[in-house]
């Protein structure tokens, strides 16, 4: 896992909230239990349904990858905020990776994903539909939160796979120690939380979280 960093990973002592002030909005996300031990600053109700937050996300991100030229916006799970970006960008469509196999596809590709939030592997889906327009295009990948990074790698995975060239990755937070690379746009970071137990043994090296 490397160095934990001032911030990135906190002792858990109970505490109900992580207060966040981004795009010069003020909320509180609710801290969820995600594992042994782990537990993590929970955005869903704000990229779920704050119709402000959303709204203002989506400008901002439109503003921070403008200047790459994507032709294309490629998102999970965070659709709304992707929408937004794709209007305030002038585009007319924008490309959502599905978690399962839908009954409209006619065809799909798939990319094997496991991220801290869920315990076991999960897959995602691109209609061959989509493919299509994303074939030759310049792409912003875009998901609200990246913690390890596994969700973009895979996203990047199928987008390479349909022959899509990825100019731009983007995320409201960057969330833990995990992710390193200068490549990704970001506005905000989470720490995860952890038990003291933890804590003590990830300052030794003695363990290793996340992928």
């Amino acid at each position: 896992m490397g160095s934990l960093g001032a911030g990135f990973v906190r002792v858990y002592e109970g505490q109900p909230l992580h207060e966040v002030e981004v795009f010069g909005l003020r909320r509180s996300l609710p801290i969820v239990p995600v594992g042994d031990g782990l537990w993590i600053a929970s955005d869903a109700r704000l990229v779920l349904g704050d119709v402000e937050f959303i709204n203002r996300a989506g400008a901002e991100i439109a503003r921070a990858v403008s200047r790459y030229g994507p032709e294309v916006v490629v998102t999970a799970e965070a659709i709304a905020i992707a929408y937004e970006a794709a209007r305030a960008l002038g585009h007319v469509r924008f490309v959502v990776v599905r978690k399962s196999v839908k009954g409209y596809m006619r065809g799909y590709t798939t990319e094997s994903v496991r991220s801290i939030t869920t315990r076991e592997s999960q897959i995602l889906v691109l209609d061959m539909d989509d493919a299509e327009l994303i074939r030759g295009r310049r792409v912003c990948l875009f998901d609200d939160v990246v913690s390890t990074g596994s969700t973009m790698r895979a996203l990047e995975g199928l987008v390479r796979r349909v022959g899509g060239v990825v100019v731009c990755k983007a995320s409201i937070w960057r969330e833990g120690p995990w992710y390193s690379s200068n490549d990704l746009i970001f506005f905000d970071a989470l720490p995860i939380y952890v038990s003291r137990e933890l804590y003590g043994k990830l300052l030794g090296g003695g363990v290793v979280i996340g992928e």
